[in-house]
């Protein structure tokens, strides 16, 4: 199966450059497409992914959550982009900018820290399209729930992909329900900061940077114990001043 993949995505030559070129493309087809009718540009999100499914269906699974974080971030777009449609033309075009970086920069990209890099990003990313709901607006509780497991879960998958490590599918688990929890409490009384940054989505952020961090440190033999301490301070300083120092009047559900 890699070596279908492999021939199937180029990593050289012209036909690397035409792939790139296509890749940067695809956000300005989405674009018009959203304009035009969401549910096309849906649709076209699911057919540049046709990779996926170009193997036996018992290995499209495997695929579907190898390619989590990418999903996870074409559909936060979407959403981003719907969202602005009714923006300035500043905003729109910073979002697909964004875009283009991820599909040209940071997405082909299979250097360990890339990959963590892709892990956060795909994590913070996914947690901000689900929270951008707001008001009358905003999901059901269950959604968010689930939304926010299944996005920390994938995300976590996709860092320890760098590693060996025989409980990554366990420690992956354990990650999506801690934040399935944490939502689950916070979701009854969600608050937004600057009206876009909402609480779960801070303390998710921070606490999956730091844990990441430490774990990444500690595979490379490079966690000391001052380092670590430093760490986990700055984790529980930002948590205690965004959870216990916030005004629990914003009642959303």
């Amino acid at each position: 199966m890699s070596g279908i993949l492999y021939k199937l995505k180029p990593k050289r030559g012209l036909s690397y450059v035409l792939h790139l070129g296509l890749s940067a493309l695809l956000p300005f087809i989405l674009f018009i497409l959203i304009k035009l009718q969401p549910i096309t540009a849906i649709l076209m999100v699911i057919v540049s992914k046709w990779r996926i499914f170009a193997v036996r269906p018992r290995y499209w699974l495997p695929n579907i959550r190898a390619n989590g974080v990418d999903l996870i971030v074409a559909f936060s777009y979407l959403i981003f982009i719907y969202q602005a449609s009714n923006g300035s033309g500043l905003e729109q075009l910073l979002i697909i900018a964004l875009y283009v970086i991820w599909l040209t920069v940071i997405k082909p990209r299979s250097s360990s820290l890339f990959i963590g890099l892709q892990a956060v990003l795909g994590q913070f990313i996914g947690l901000m399209a689900l929270f951008s709901f707001q008001s009358s607006s905003a999901p059901a509780l269950w959604i968010l729930i689930v939304g926010g497991w299944l996005i920390c879960y994938l995300s976590a998958r996709h860092f320890f992909t760098i590693f060996d490590e025989a409980f990554s599918s366990l420690y992956s688990h354990t990650w999506g329900y801690f934040a399935g929890a944490l939502i689950w409490i916070l979701g009854h009384w969600l608050i937004y900061y600057y009206g876009a940054y909402a609480q779960p989505v801070i303390i998710l952020t921070v606490l999956g940077i730091g844990l990441s961090g430490l774990y990444y440190l500690k595979q490379n033999e490079r966690l000391s114990t001052q380092l670590k301490r430093q760490i986990i301070i700055v984790m529980v300083a930002v948590t205690f001043v965004v959870v216990f120092l916030s005004n629990w009047s914003s009642k959303s559900f």
